[in-house]
């Protein structure tokens, strides 16, 4: 087999009831975009200190599988680029359904001269109150370029210029990473782009199972920024998977 032009990376802490679930939407789209390009892809599983069978499923669905066993999303994907074997990079979480589409939209954005992009979420949650919060989001994302974690992929050259993800930010670290690669792209003239037209389905199971202020407090925009440094404040969000 070829050397692959293109890896997913993907984080996972104890997902192995739900890797069954959104894996193949990542294998389907990956074999769809070798399909039309001829080149090859990998798929690689980032075992973050799990609990389950997580690395045992994602191996059994036809994954690589690494190991981090820090407790930190940063990291976690910085060391997923680091064992990924691409020159193009597709960062996604382990509970995010990807549209047919996905990895040749965005492998063709890359081939045409972009140094990254995302495609955005669609939430759709069961409580009002989570869907007016998660609207908002989407919002204040589109109104300031922001892209979320869920999805987002660069060139490994721009992945290496702009030094990958902060280790130390136990949340936003999608949002900064995001900020320095698109100031990349305008330093260097190479676009980073929105694949408006489409859309991945995350899980909603964290907006479902937490009430509607829990999610406000953890979402707030002023405790996220003063918090972004402090394990001990994101301890929860980090360990109490929500299923």
């Amino acid at each position: 087999m070829n050397d692959p032009a293109l890896s997913v990376i993907i984080p996972a802490y104890n997902e192995a009831d739900y890797l069954p679930r959104y894996l193949p939407t990542v294998f389907a789209s990956l074999r769809a975009w070798e399909g039309v390009s001829g080149q090859c892809g990998e798929v690689v599983v980032v075992d973050n200190a799990s609990t389950d069978d997580t690395a045992t499923v994602a191996k059994e669905l036809g994954a690589r599988v690494v190991t981090e066993r820090v407790r930190s999303i940063g990291l976690v994907r910085n060391t997923g680029a680091r064992a990924a074997d691409g020159r193009m990079l597709f960062f996604v979480d382990a509970d995010v359904a990807l549209p047919l589409e996905a990895i040749t939209a965005a492998a063709d954005a890359m081939d045409a001269g972009a140094v990254g992009g995302a495609i955005p979420p669609l939430y759709t949650p069961a409580r009002l109150g989570a869907r007016l919060l998660c609207a908002y989001w989407d919002h204040y994302r589109s109104r300031h370029g922001g892209a979320q974690g869920v999805n987002q992929f660069c060139t490994r050259d721009a992945f290496k210029a702009v030094r990958g993800y902060r280790p130390d930010y136990f949340m936003s670290e999608d949002a900064e990473f995001f900020a320095r690669l698109t100031a990349y792209g305008h330093s260097t003239g190479g676009p980073v782009v929105f694949l408006e037209d489409l859309r991945v389905r995350p899980s909603t199971r964290r907006y479902d199972a937490w009430s509607t202020v829990r999610m406000l407090w953890w979402q707030n925009p002023v405790v996220v920024r003063f918090g972004l440094t402090s394990p001990r404040l994101w301890r929860n969000w980090y360990t109490a998977t929500v299923r």
